[in-house]
């Protein structure tokens, strides 16, 4: 049976939806020392999925700097919190590999916030909003490419939270972790669909 996915999906059916978290362990980095041995671990993965987190700003013309920068494995996802440790030797080689492909969700805005806190040249990085496009996907959010594909709902909810506070509670932890972790979950059953062929594309959620 082949699965349907649209190229525009309806935003009401959302919240019907179960929703979905990520399963596996957070680790929150907090030192440079602890950023060499994550990285260490990371690029020992085969693929990663990778999203960052900026204090919202309510007042106009004010930006805050990227705060977390969070990267996953199918198991384990490292909380790098940036405005505690910056941008150490660990992050640069991670976001300058070649050898790991490391997706993410326009991705480009995401390396822009992070070029504001350090020079890099970025390595293998891939935009699933690149490749959804050449299925005939026009709905590019995470939640609604994630209820698209799987029919569960990704939580928003922690999305405007303050990333910059002393600690971060389970809540937003866990919302950060599961941004980065869907990123892999779409990308390999958009390839795997891709090889395949077994989908159906519809124009539009009714």
């Amino acid at each position: 049976m082949k699965k349907i996915l649209y190229s525009q999906y309806n935003k009401k059916l959302i919240p019907t939806l179960p929703r979905v978290l990520f399963p596996g362990r957070m680790v929150v980095v907090v030192s440079a020392a602890g950023a060499e041995k994550a990285v260490d671990y990371l690029l020992s993965q085969p693929i990663l999925g990778v999203d960052t987190e900026t204090r919202p700003s309510f007042k106009k013309g004010h930006q805050y700097t990227v705060a977390l920068l969070q990267v996953a494995s199918h198991d384990v996802c490292f909380l790098f919190r940036l405005n505690h440790i910056g941008m150490p030797p660990a992050i640069i080689r991670l976001l300058e590999d070649t050898t790991v492909p490391k997706v993410g969700l326009s991705w480009h805005d995401d390396l822009s916030s992070l070029h504001r806190r350090a020079d890099f040249k970025p390595g293998h990085f891939i935009d699933l909003q690149d490749h959804m496009r050449e299925l005939g996907i026009e709905d590019l959010s995470l939640q609604k490419l994630y209820a698209n594909f799987f029919g569960q709902r990704i939580s928003k909810r922690e999305q405007l939270t303050n990333w910059e506070r002393d600690i971060l509670d389970d809540h937003q932890k866990l919302y950060a972790a599961t941004d980065a972790w869907a990123c892999i979950m779409l990308y390999e059953e958009l390839t795997s669909l891709k090889q395949s062929g077994n989908y159906e594309l519809r124009i539009k959620e009714d």
